[in-house]
């Protein structure tokens, strides 16, 4: 990967840690969404990387589009350059790994479909989250309108839309917003306790998980079942799967050494 100004990528341990460093509040403008693209296709690739930590260091993740920079957009313009950030939060999202956001300060806008590409989210308690897109005359077009429906439903996703408000951390918790809040200098201190157990587990049953789950959601129920089966059987030519289930026989559950094969 080049060398970045905007958005640094460390692999360290199997634990692949994305940092956005764009000053002060990150703005998600061409520049650094073409670093983030870049440094998820990195972790993609990578033969070393178990699961992914997305942060925006102790300050904001990342407080949403630069607005100065679409000001300017005319609709082609808007055709032309809108994908590029939703293309690196889908990206994100399918990741063969565990994904986890630790969110500090703002997560507005771009920033929160941001976070909601991940798969698990930890947040600061003082954290703000929210899609004030409709307050500026537009909706959120990184995936805002299609995931957080999925993740807290439909009626508090357009509460959250419709108003643009901004929601606290204990209020994007108790709706599902989020899946842990901690005091602000323990946010990315609890994502990489949450993505130790995946350092050394099972690899390939890990990314059939994720797959059966994420794929599994956009499906019928009798086609998401057929997807669970196949993903099943598959992982019966793993290398991790003769482990697990031999050392389960042999010395009781969750003792197993894996070799992420």
């Amino acid at each position: 990967m080049s060398e970045q100004t905007r958005v640094t990528l460390d692999i360290t341990g199997g634990l692949a840690t994305i940092t956005l460093t764009q000053p002060p509040v990150n703005a998600l403008d061409r520049a650094l969404i073409a670093e983030l693209a870049e440094a998820v296709e990195e972790v993609r690739h990578s033969e070393d990387a178990r699961a992914a930590v997305v942060t925006g260091g102790p300050k904001v993740f990342a407080a949403g589009a630069d607005v100065k920079e679409m000001l300017g957009w005319d609709y082609r313009t808007a055709v032309r350059d809108s994908g590029a950030l939703g293309d690196a939060c889908t990206a994100l999202s399918r990741l063969p790994i565990p994904v986890i956001a630790a969110v500090n300060g703002f997560a507005l806008g771009g920033g929160c479909e941001l976070a909601l590409a991940a798969d698990l989210r930890v947040c600061a308690a003082d954290s703000k989250l929210g899609f004030p897109e409709i307050l500026l005359g537009v909706i959120p077009g990184a995936g805002g309108t299609q995931r957080l429906p999925r993740l807290v439903g439909p009626a508090r996703a357009k509460d959250l839309v419709f108003s643009g408000r901004m929601v606290g951390a204990e209020e994007a918790l108790a709706i599902g917003l989020v899946d842990h809040v901690v005091e602000p200098d323990r946010v990315l201190e609890r994502a990489r306790e949450l993505a130790a157990p995946y350092l050394n587990g099972p690899a390939v049953a890990l990314r059939a998980a994720k797959e059966a789950i994420d794929r599994g959601l956009e499906a019928d129920l009798g086609t998401g079942l057929e997807l669970e089966r196949g993903l099943f059987a598959g992982l019966f030519a793993t290398e991790d799967q003769t482990i697990g289930m031999r050392s389960f026989v042999e010395n009781g559950v969750g003792k197993a050494e894996f070799r992420g094969r």
